[in-house]
């Protein structure tokens, strides 16, 4: 039997594939109509072909439809090839249809001008028409196709419930008696210590041996359902969910005081948060990487002089290497190593983690000058390139110092949700920690990001930064 975690790639494949076939038929049938439109001004075209054959047609008809796919990669349509409704995807392909007409118009069709305003209006209605029709009509084909199949459980999505007491049992019940075009397959329950265990003939997984089940069984989601409501127990679990980067929901009456940070989502008729994705609109989150990607990939470029300058400073003024790099804590919880100009003298740490503060006799003299201007975190615009990290999010911190905080703070662990950044509200509000309690309510401000995610938040927290660093406010 199929199911998304083998077909989610063909299906998401599906949907590119007929976006690329239908913007090239679309286009195709706008020229078509452009040439009639345009013909009585003579643009030195004698006959259709002669019109859609040139170079210029061409090239457009080469390079327009694989631009329109970016525009919907976008948009956000292919984050999710499933649990699409009707609405969003009427909406969605709507507002994409017009961006790519207005985008069309202005690079393409702004030299097409005759004078006539019903003509240039003609033409846009044309384009826009070809676009939205087409493309609406052809992914609602391919999304009743995925409907289909769940109808007839030729596809599933496999759940696996973490607990295994009567609650758990009410929440499975409320799954497969809920009415939705996806199926979803409970694969089995596993146990939490401490619960009152229900002995029935459901398929039990030890909590032990979750992260090995959860592969093996080919689950797709998991689904929080503990027997306590009690936060910090919430949190110990997350911490071991968040490494398998599979979709964690969890009931609303089993959260507390973080539900603020979390997205809430529709499954099964049934209201769940999702605790692995931030508070943002798959545009957004799709917008925010792009921007990561081709800020980083300038700075790293134009920048490149300064890099080779600050790595002699750094060469000469003392022992070690110019750029070192840490292992830190990222999104999901997987490790990963973030990249600095060196400030401290070598084997600054020798004696074990340590946190920096203000007057720390670690910190070079060209150190403590770049630290100021935070120029020491330049390299890790490389880091957001690859994607370890993002421009903008919660400090990264090591896995020392988050065992400690966690004992103070467990929602920390919200915090993996998202890529690390370089630079964060924390940052800009609080600064550098120089202890663990300082590193708590630093935390704080990570938690209020979360929550207000956005772009718009993104670029108020950078102005704050830029502002940081020209005034030297670094530590």
């Amino acid at each position: 039997m199929n199911t998304p975690g083998t077909s989610k790639t063909k299906q998401r494949w599906r949907y590119v594939v007929a976006d690329l076939l239908t913007g090239a038929v679309a286009f195709w049938v706008f020229n078509i109509v452009r040439y009639y439109l345009l013909k009585e001004f003579n643009y030195g075209y004698s006959s259709l072909w002669i019109f859609l054959g040139s170079s210029k047609l061409v090239i457009e008809q080469c390079v327009v439809p694989p631009c329109m796919v970016g525009i919907y990669w976008l948009s956000g349509y292919y984050n999710e090839p499933f649990n699409k409704s009707r609405l969003q995807e009427f909406t969605t392909t709507l507002f994409s249809a017009i961006i790519n007409t207005v985008i069309i118009y202005l690079v393409l069709l702004i030299n097409d001008q005759t004078g006539r305003r019903t003509i240039n209006y003609e033409m846009i209605l044309v384009l826009f028409g070809s676009l939205f029709f087409l493309t609406y009509f052809t992914r609602y084909l391919i999304t009743d196709f995925a409907i289909q199949h769940f109808r007839k459980e030729l596809w599933q999505i496999k759940v696996l419930i973490v607990g295994n007491s009567k609650v758990s049992r009410k929440v499975a019940h409320k799954l497969s008696k809920a009415e939705r075009n996806i199926k979803y397959h409970i694969a089995g329950f596993v146990e939490i210590p401490g619960e009152n265990q229900v002995h029935d003939r459901q398929q039990i997984v030890p909590f032990k041996k979750l992260i090995s089940s959860a592969k093996d069984l080919g689950i797709n989601q998991l689904i929080l359902a503990p027997e306590s409501h009690d936060d910090k127990k919430v949190m110990e679990l997350l911490s071991v969910l968040f490494p398998l980067e599979i979709p964690v929901k969890i009931s609303p009456d089993t959260f507390s005081y973080v539900t603020s940070a979390i997205r809430m989502k529709d499954i099964y008729g049934e209201p769940f948060i999702d605790l692995t994705g931030p508070s943002m609109s798959e545009a957004s989150k799709n917008i925010k990487r792009s921007v990561d990607v081709l800020f980083s990939f300038l700075v790293l470029l134009i920048l490149s002089p300064l890099y080779a300058v600050l790595a002699i400073l750094v060469k000469s003024s003392s022992k070690g290497p110019a750029i070192y790099s840490q292992v830190r804590i990222g999104k999901h919880q997987k490790p990963f190593s973030i990249y600095k100009f060196r400030s401290m003298y070598e084997e600054a740490e020798e004696d074990g983690p340590q946190l920096s503060s203000e007057n720390d006799a670690r910190i070079t003299p060209i150190g403590k000058w770049m630290r100021k201007y935070r120029l020491d975190e330049l390299p890790q615009f490389w880091n957001v390139l690859i994607g370890d990290m993002s421009i903008v999010g919660p400090r990264p911190e090591r896995e020392f110092f988050i065992k400690q905080i966690v004992e103070k703070a467990p929602y920390y662990t919200l915090v993996c949700q998202v890529r690390p950044g370089i630079t964060s509200w924390g940052m800009v509000k609080y600064g550098y920690a120089s202890n663990v309690n300082q590193m708590v309510e630093r935390t704080q401000y990570d938690l209020i990001y979360l929550a207000n995610m956005s772009l718009s938040v993104d670029c108020k927290i950078l102005i704050y930064t830029i502002k940081t660093v020209l005034g030297g406010e670094g530590v």
